[in-house]
C-alpha cells in the first residue's frame, strides 16, 4: 500500500460560468484519517467526483495511486468509495447487491458475507435495500466501498443517519482503516465527530483550499483560545485585566473567561495582586469554532443557524 495516495493537481471545474472547483492541489496520505470540510456549496462533491472520474475536470488532474481512477485496471480493489448511499438497486436485496458487485471483481460469497458482518448488516442481509432507512442505506454503502479491500477509501458524509452507536462505529472503522496503513479521505458536516476522528484536514472555501494541515495545528492557528480563571476575588482581578484587545466574559461572580491575554500573564498579574486563583486554564476552541471563524468569508449560503439532527 505504499503508493496508495489520492493526488490532486491544479483541478479547476466550470460548470458554465460558475467555477465549482479553482485551480486545487492537495495529497491525501496514507495511514491517517484525512477529513474534508467545506461550507455548503465549497466544491466538495465536484472534487470527490472529479477524483472518481464522475467528473471531467474543465482543466488540472486527480491521480490514485499514480493514475487516473478511470484507467485503473480493477477500480474497486484500488479505491473504495462511497458518495451516494442510496445509489443502489432498490429491488435488491443488499446480499445481492453485494455478490452482484463482487462478481465483478472475481470476488465470492465469502468476501461480501465478511463485508456484511463488519458493517452489521448481516441480520438483515436478505432484505431489499430499498427499504433500508438511512442509517442502513450508510452502512451498505460502506460494505460495497470496502468489498475490494481497496488501498483508498473515500466516503461523503458517512455518519449521515446513523444513531449515536453507529456514529461510534463510524469512527473507529475509520481509524483502523488508517492504521492498516490505508488512505482514507472523509468529508463531514458533523464537526463534533470529525475533531475526534481525523488527524489531518483540508478546509475548501468557494472552490479554493482554505487550509491543509494537522488538525491540531488548524485548531492552534485560530484566535479563539480563552482563558479560564476561578477566583474569590474575580472582580479584582477583572479590574486589572481591562485594557485594549482584551475581552472579559463572566457566566458566574468567580469566573471569567478572558480572550486576547495568555495563561501565563494572567497568573503573573493575580500574583502581583495577590488574588487567589481557584483555577487557571487553556481551553483550545473547538474544531467548530475554528472552522467557522476560517470560513466566515467564504460561505454562499447564509441561512438561519439550526443543531444538526442526528436521526436514529
Amino acid at each position: 500500500r505504499d503508493c496508495a495516495m489520492i493526488e490532486v493537481q491544479e483541478l479547476t471545474k466550470r460548470y458554465g460560468d460558475v467555477t465549482a472547483v479553482d485551480a486545487i492541489s492537495f495529497t491525501v496520505r496514507p495511514g491517517i484519517v484525512t477529513g474534508f470540510l467545506g461550507p455548503n456549496g465549497a466544491g466538495k462533491s465536484t472534487t470527490m467526483r472529479s477524483i472518481l472520474g464522475l467528473d471531467r475536470p474543465t482543466s488540472g488532474a486527480a491521480y490514485v495511486n499514480g493514475r487516473a481512477f478511470r484507467d485503473a485496471p480493477a477500480p474497486l480493489t484500488e479505491l473504495g468509495a462511497m458518495l451516494e448511499a442510496k445509489a443502489v438497486d432498490k429491488g435488491r436485496s443488499a446480499r445481492n447487491h453485494l455478490l452482484a458487485m463482487a462478481a465483478t471483481i472475481g470476488l465470492g460469497r465469502a468476501r461480501v458475507d465478511e463485508v456484511l458482518d463488519l458493517v452489521g448488516l448481516t441480520d438483515v442481509a436478505s432484505k431489499n435495500a430499498g427499504g433500508f432507512s438511512l442509517g442502513m442505506s450508510q452502512r451498505l454503502g460502506i460494505a460495497t466501498a470496502l468489498l475490494g479491500d481497496p488501498a483508498v477509501v473515500m466516503l461523503d458524509e458517512p455518519v449521515n443517519g446513523l444513531d449515536p452507536d453507529g456514529i461510534l462505529w463510524i469512527r473507529n472503522l475509520l481509524k483502523q482503516l488508517a492504521e492498516e496503513g490505508r488512505t482514507v479521505f472523509v468529508s463531514s458536516h458533523l464537526m463534533s465527530e470529525m475533531e475526534l476522528t481525523a488527524e489531518h484536514l483540508i478546509v475548501i472555501g468557494r472552490g479554493r483550499i482554505l487550509a491543509d494541515v494537522s488538525m491540531a495545528g488548524f485548531i492552534a492557528r485560530s484566535s479563539q483560545h480563552r482563558v479560564i480563571a476561578v477566583s474569590p476575588d474575580a472582580s479584582r482581578l477583572r479590574e486589572g485585566l481591562a485594557g485594549p484587545g482584551v475581552t472579559i466574559t463572566s457566566t458566574e461572580p468567580d469566573r471569567l473567561e478572558i480572550e486576547g491575554v495568555r495563561s501565563q500573564d494572567v497568573g503573573q498579574l493575580a500574583a502581583d495582586l495577590g488574588v487567589v486563583l481557584h483555577q487557571l486554564a487553556d481551553v483550545a476552541p473547538s474544531l467548530e469554532e475554528a472552522f467557522m471563524e476560517l470560513t466566515a468569508d467564504s460561505v454562499v449560503y447564509h441561512g438561519s443557524v439550526t443543531t444538526e439532527a442526528v436521526a436514529a
